[in-house]
């Protein structure tokens, strides 16, 4: 399980690159770059952090399910993923 304090600093950065998005897109387009790094830092899209939807687990992330390796393959035991079936793990 994550921290509740690392899960509200990705909310939060996730706001600021919402907030910012057009701005930095209208900026890159220009070419403004002084422009862009007036902006706030974590206002960058890549200074996002990919976490598990359930644990918020940042490490062992899969992009196509949204999970982290140990949710997956918790929930692909039980079933609950169609279309996955345990072969040996």
């Amino acid at each position: 399980m994550a921290k509740e304090s690392m899960k509200a600093r990705e909310k939060r950065r996730q706001k600021l690159v919402d907030r910012y998005a057009e701005k930095r897109a209208k900026l890159k387009a220009e070419g403004d770059y002084i422009g862009l790094s007036l902006l706030p830092r974590n206002s960058n899209p890549i200074r996002l952090h990919n976490r598990c939807k359930l644990t918020g687990r940042p490490k062992g992330y899969m992009r196509q399910f949204g999970l982290s390796r140990i949710t997956f393959r918790e929930m692909a035991s039980k079933g609950l993923i169609p279309g996955i079936k345990k072969a040996s793990w």
